[in-house]
């Protein structure tokens, strides 16, 4: 079952990416909370399978009605 839309996923991939890339750091100055970054995987995941388990808590779609299910 999706409740994540195509502009959803694509923002999450985006957001994701660049988290993980401040983990890594990929261009981003070392700090002690560069690890905080790895938080990204969750938007990431979330945008790969297409569901969000915090939409499905709280009865959000960003789904058209015709994808659903």
């Amino acid at each position: 079952m999706s409740n994540v839309g195509s502009l959803d996923r694509i923002l999450r991939i985006v957001v994701g990416l660049v988290l993980i890339a401040y983990a890594i750091p990929v261009g981003f100055h070392q700090t002690g909370w560069n690890w905080t970054g790895w938080i990204g995987v969750v938007p990431l995941l979330t945008a790969i399978f297409a569901y969000c388990p915090a939409y499905a808590l709280f009865g959000i779609s960003s789904c058209p009605a015709e994808q659903r299910g």
